[in-house]
Formats: C-alpha cells, structure tokens, sequence
C-alpha cells in the first residue's frame, strides 16, 4: 500500500514536471502565466505536500490516525472508521505531544490520537457519524472535533456493540475556542 501512495505522488509529480516542460517549446510568449498554469503549479504543490492518504482514493474518506504503536484503542477506534466506511492510514509515531502541537489541538481537547481528514483535525474517540456530519457540512470556522480524555463508552473504548453514551464531542477553532458539537 505505501509504495502505491508513494509511486502515485511521484507519478502526479513527474506528470505535472513533463506538462511544465512541453510547454517550454512552445512559441507563445507571455508575461505572466495564464490560470491554467498557475493552478497546475498550485495543484503539483499541493501534491507534493500532501498526506498520502490524502490524494489516494476518495478524499472525503481517507483518515491518517497518528497514534502511540502500543496503543490498543487506538486501533480499536482505527477499525470503527473502517467499519464505516473511511480509508484509515495509521502512523505509528513516538511523540504524540508534537503531532498535537503541529496540527494545533488544544490542550483541553487532547486524547490518545490525532486523526487528520479532509483539512480537519478528530482528536480522540469521536464517532464516525460525528465525522461524516463534519465533512458533509464543512463549516469553517470549525478546525476539528475532539473527544477529550479517554470517554469510557466512545468508540474504540466501548465493549463491542454498545452506543455512544454519557459524553460530548467538542468541535473547536483555529483559537482553541470549544462548544458542543453532540452530546451522547
């Protein structure tokens, strides 16, 4: 699996490359570049820049989840997501404090993993229905949603079956501010 999401990002890379230099034997001469090339130059930035499993398969559905390796529901809340239907990449790291501190999550909100999907951070046990809402909606004032703690009866933490119960999924800002986003 990783040497297709590596191999896909160096082929985008070379296609974008070899259509930069085909237009260089062109007789058209311009002072500036039009739209269409701005935007290619735009997009083969992006990609080379992106998550891997942000630019395999549907965007809307591909979730790296950074978590401790010896993290048991972790991978508990992993397998949820892929119940439901997400493309869930797991990257095991070390040092959680850091990922939280690159993708700016709160110190109230923190949990046990820091998932990134389709621009938003989840941190912890949010459920999966809670994360489709986020990416149906897509407000934009809204940076992620987060679980904080270890909730007891969140996905991943609960005994297998149960629902979602006695607990809140926060959505918070770029700002750190917090409200409700659904109660269990």
């Amino acid at each position: 699996m990783k040497f297709y999401v590596y191999a896909s990002t160096i082929l985008i890379t070379a296609v974008f490359l070899f259509a930069g230099c085909a237009r260089q034997g062109t007789d058209k001469v311009s002072a500036s570049p039009d739209k269409a090339e701005v935007e290619r130059s735009r997009t083969s930035q992006q990609a080379a820049q992106a998550d891997p499993a942000e630019i395999i398969g549907d965007k809307s559905t591909a979730v790296t989840v950074y978590k401790s390796p010896t993290c048991g529901c972790c991978s508990k809340w992993e397998e949820h997501l892929t119940k439901a239907g997400f493309q869930v990449t797991s990257k095991p790291v070390e040092n959680m404090t850091q990922i939280r501190k690159q993708y700016n999550v709160p110190d109230k909100m923190q949990s046990c993993h820091t998932a990134i999907i389709g621009g938003y951070v989840i941190e912890g046990h949010v459920p999966a229905d809670d994360v489709k809402k986020l990416l149906g909606t897509r407000p934009a004032d809204v940076a992620g949603l987060a679980a904080p703690g270890m909730p007891p009866k969140s996905p991943g933490m609960q005994p297998e079956g149960e629902k979602p119960s006695g607990y809140d999924v926060l959505s918070f800002d770029r700002q750190g501010n917090s409200k409700i986003f659904t109660s269990y």
